[in-house]
């Protein structure tokens, strides 16, 4: 079986546009291969006590800042993104001010939230 690279080169040799290749995707693939298997673990199961370095975007760099703010568990920042009425946007743009995470990081924790919530509250 052919990689999706190789797949997209192929066709881009033969003169097809990426948007074109990308139409032909399924949705589901995208969406399967861009989840890590650090999120999937996390909102697989209830949070408990959960450290913050285990939500998805938030690595040994970012989950010590956050520690220092005083976000020891997950649920604390859960907490934040329910006070900000879950709203993906804004838990992003209070983690790129307060910790200094920068789009990817940020976007992968919101979405991290956003999965476990739809999940278990």
């Amino acid at each position: 079986e052919e990689s999706a690279y190789k797949q997209w080169y192929q066709r881009r040799v033969r003169g097809q546009t990426f948007q074109h290749y990308f139409k032909q995707i399924n949705l589901s693939s995208i969406l399967a291969m861009s989840t890590s298997q650090k999120m999937k673990d996390f909102t697989s199961e209830p949070m408990g006590d959960k450290p913050v370095k285990a939500l998805a975007g938030i690595g040994e760099v970012l989950g010590d800042k956050l520690i220092e703010e005083g976000f020891t568990y997950a649920y604390t920042v859960l907490g934040q993104f329910l006070v900000l009425g879950k709203d993906e946007e804004l838990l992003k743009m209070w983690l790129k001010d307060r910790v200094n995470a920068n789009s990817k990081q940020a976007g992968d924790c919101a979405r991290c939230l956003k999965e476990w919530c739809d999940a278990f509250l």
